[in-house]
């Protein structure tokens, strides 16, 4: 019996190397060896904020309704991360923040990174958790609909969306619109990009809302990891023009190589 499968051999090298390259780019992480370039969307982000000081209207972070135990964890830890960041600019500001919830597991987090955001610019005092992180439901429309709500009454100067979002994606982007607010939407579902697109002001697209939240977190671990996938697409676009060029030549060598 032969001690791997056929065709497997491949994979199993490309996931110890992704492994090692992981590994050692959170390292050069913690030593400061590696930089993420900053994405014109935090900008925007404070330039709504901003915008918010000015009219004295409230800024709105939806951080969608994901939670950490679903394949779509990575993207609610962006979001957090960039709760943080509105937190701290609305802290330092002086703009009230609203941030609506829709998940018990992810809502003790968020309101730790508000509270230490609030604490860090000496705040803590202006912070009313039950007003700004007030729990909706965790039921989709339920809670979309608890935010539209919100949106019309108080009219909002800014609303920014980082997270996993489905179907009411397309809601918060009309209601916010109507309520006259500037907005930021991103999302790593790419259904859902499209509706961001029509409607927001400015819009993360798919991966960069992971490159923003390790931005502004500062967090080797996020800034190793983005890394690491970025040298990773390097290897598999150089693969892949080897490879085409190679094939027109009717020399398969890659084709054979990535089979076994």
């Amino acid at each position: 019996m032969a001690i791997l499968t056929e065709g497997r051999l491949v994979p199993l090298v490309a996931f110890i190397l992704a492994w090692i390259a992981t590994y050692l780019a959170i390292q050069l992480g913690k030593q400061g060896k590696i930089r993420i370039r900053r994405i014109p969307g935090l900008d925007a982000i404070e330039e709504v904020v901003g915008r918010a000081v000015e009219m004295g209207r409230p800024v709105f972070d939806i951080i969608g309704m994901g939670s950490f135990t679903s394949i779509y964890a990575t993207q609610t830890v962006a979001g957090l991360s960039i709760l943080s960041y509105v937190a701290t600019l609305c802290a330092r500001l002086g703009a009230k923040l609203y941030a609506p919830q829709a998940d018990v597991g992810v809502m003790p987090v968020a309101i730790e990174l508000v509270r230490d955001a609030y604490r860090s610019e000496g705040k803590l005092e202006e912070l009313d958790v039950d007003e700004q992180l007030p729990y909706l439901s965790g039921t989709q429309f339920a809670w979309a609909g608890g935010i539209i709500g919100m949106a019309a009454r108080m009219k909002p100067a800014g609303n920014i969306m980082i997270g996993p979002f489905w179907a009411e994606s397309m809601m918060f982007a009309e209601s916010f619109n109507r309520a006259g607010s500037m907005q930021v939407g991103g999302t790593a579902r790419m259904y859902q990009i499209p509706f961001f697109a029509a409607v927001c002001d400015y819009v993360l697209i798919g991966e960069e809302i992971f490159a923003a939240g390790a931005y502004v977190s500062g967090d080797p671990l996020q800034i190793g990891s983005i890394a690491s996938q970025d040298w990773y697409k390097l290897v598999a676009l150089i693969l892949g023009i080897i490879g085409a060029l190679l094939a027109t030549a009717n020399v398969p060598v890659i084709q054979n190589l990535l089979s076994m």
